[in-house]
This record gives C-alpha cells, structure tokens and sequence, in this order.
C-alpha cells in the first residue's frame, strides 16, 4: 500500500482571539484566512475536514520534496499576506480586527499507510497516523509559527535531515505521545523571508472645501457600536430607504477597497469603501460612488465622536463632482438638494433602528 500525505495547517492563537475578541468578526477573520489558505492549495491536496482554526489536507501521492516545500511556502505566503492586508486596510477598531495581525501559522505534514472511511459520502482518512498528526500539533516546539515534518514523511520525500535554505532551516525535535516516540524536523518561519502578495494602496481622500452636503446628530450608543452598523452592510436595509438590494460578500469584512451594490430600480450603482483623515479621537467610514446619476463622483463620510460611553456624535459629509456645465447646474439646484433630504431621512431611520435595535 502507498502512503499518503497529511497535512494540517493550523492557526496558532485561535483559541485566544476568539475568547477574548468579538465574536462575529473574529468568525470572520478566521474564516477568510481558510478561504485563503485553500485557494493557496497549488498541489491538489484532497480537504477531509475544516477542523474549527485548522484545515485538514490529504493526498494519496506524495509530492516530491520540491513541490512539498514549495506548497508550504505558498500557504504561509497566502496567509501572512492576507494579514499584511488585514493591518493596511482595516477601518474597525474592534479587537478582531486590530488583533487579527498577531495571529500566526504553523504547518504539520506527516505521512503512513492509511485506511479510509466514508462519512455522509465523504471520503476521509483514518488510523494511526491521522491520530499522530493531530497529537503532533501539541508539541515541544517553542514557537507558533513553523512547519513541522516528521521524519517518516523526510524519508519518504529524500529530504535530507539537514536540508537548508532561505526560508526552511531544519532542526531536529521529537515528542512522545502514548509511549511512541515521533522524530521529526522543524523549521522556524521568517515572516521577513516570504515575499508576500502586494496589494492596491488606498489613499485618503481629503478637500479643501466645505462639503456639498452635511448633517449632524448625536446617538445613544457607543461610537464602535455606532460604526458597525453603518459599515455592516447586513444592516443597510434596516435604515437605508429607496433601495432595491444591497449586494456584498457577506463572508468578507468591509475593509478599505471592499465593493457592493445599491440596486435601485433596477439600476446598479456602485460602492467603494474609502477613509479620508481626521482627528485622532473619531472614527470615520467612507463610501465613493462613480456611477450616480446626474453627477460624476460622490464622496459620502460618516465622521463620529466618542461623547460618553453610550454617546456619540455623527457627522455626514457629501463631496461632490460634477464636470460638465450640465451637471454642475443640476448639482447646484437639484442634486444637492435631493441629497440633502435623502440623508436627513436615512440618518433618522438609523437613530430609529439604534434606539430599537435592542428592544
């Protein structure tokens, strides 16, 4: 019988972010970085279980060491880099999401002569290996971001017990676990060695004059929680009137770049999350549109103030661009007006949906 690669990749810190984070977008962080770790799935390797902060990889023919090494770049490459853009572009100040940087992976590949079961018509592996690769994710390494192979899986690749390179220094480890000694190598992880995936830089979008339109209320609610429903597009139908549908990733959270759609009597404009500055105390969230009618570019900002703890102030601010005579006519007298009413009622509809949320 040949033997078979397993693979776990597991998110170190989990346990800790999410008891000690909020739950919903720490769900989300966690969700994410498996999506991305799958995708990063170069070799093929068959997914038997998302384990909770860890995915569970099979593949009856072993890659060779090369491919082997380099699928394990890859993943962490994937993972490191989606957290890189987790830091640049986030906009929620929860501690989700201002800890999801911290978090760090390490990989455990082992490798026997394995049975299979079936499970809902769900091929997985199963035996004494998968039970040793498991074990081996609690193990004597003082670290939590490094790849682990044990030496029954160097064997069956030839990879050499003192293999080195840029990224992988191997050194050799053993943990015993029911009486079974289990050697293996490690290689400590460089984040600074991974040439990590670049990603669009947003800029801040500031102007040197007064907005077209703006509006001011103060909220019964802390200035975070006031954040999180504006920015969570699952609550735009709550207190946003007029609109057909809103179109999002529901599975993603909503970070400088993030896009969706207001879909509005059958027409689609399009929404682009920006920042522009301001003082150090506020919290802010943008949205562009380049496909309004009647003008070129809105600019829309939701500024808001920390008062107390259960009090805030928010500001809504609309710049405006309009480039033929045209249109700078139909801004003057008719858009900045429809504008203006339009939020009015949207931000009451919002103080309504705060001060019932909860009722």
């Amino acid at each position: 019988m040949n033997k078979t690669l397993l693979f776990l990749p597991d998110i170190s810190g989990y346990t800790a972010f999410v008891q000690t984070t909020e739950i919903s977008h720490s769900q989300h962080v966690i969700a994410e970085l498996l999506e991305v770790m799958i995708e990063a799935n170069t070799e093929k390797l068959q997914l038997a279980e998302i384990e909770g902060d860890a995915l569970f990889f099979y593949k009856e023919d072993i890659p060779s060491s090369e491919k082997l090494l380099a699928q394990i770049e890859t993943i962490f490459t994937a993972f490191y880099s989606h957290l890189k853009l987790f830091e640049k572009h986030r906009i929620c100040p929860c501690m989700a999401c201002s800890n999801a940087p911290n978090l760090q992976l390490k990989i455990i590949a082992h490798c026997g002569e394995i049975e299979f079961i079936s499970v809902q018509n769900k091929r997985k592996p199963f035996g004494v290996e998968v039970i040793e690769v498991h074990r081996l994710m609690k193990n004597a390494i003082e670290s939590n971001q490094y790849v682990l192979l044990t030496d029954m899986l160097k064997k069956e690749i030839a990879l050499a017990a003192t293999y080195q390179s840029k990224l992988f220094q191997l050194s050799s480890g053993k943990d015993s676990y029911d009486g079974k000694d289990i050697p293996y190598s490690y290689a400590l992880i460089d984040k600074k060695k991974l040439k990590l995936k670049p990603f669009e830089q947003v800029s801040k979008f500031n102007f040197e004059h007064a907005p077209d339109v703006q509006l001011q209320r103060d909220f019964p609610i802390g200035a975070k929680d006031l954040l999180e429903i504006i920015s969570n597009f699952s609550y735009r139908s709550k207190w946003v009137e007029g609109v057909d549908d809103f179109v999002f990733n529901p599975g993603e959270i909503n970070r400088l770049g993030t896009e969706h759609v207001c879909v509005v009597n059958g027409e689609h404009i399009n929404f682009r999350t920006i920042t522009k500055d301001v003082d150090l105390i506020q919290l802010v969230y943008g949205e562009l549109t380049e496909t309004p009618k009647l003008i070129d570019t809105a600019y829309q900002f939701y500024i808001i103030t920390p008062l107390k703890k259960n009090t805030c102030r928010l500001e809504v601010e609309i710049y405006m661009e309009a480039t033929s005579w045209i249109k700078k006519i139909m801004l003057q007298f008719l858009v900045k007006k429809t504008f203006q009413i339009n939020v009015e009622k949207a931000v009451n509809s919002l103080f309504d949906f705060v001060v019932n949320k909860g009722k």
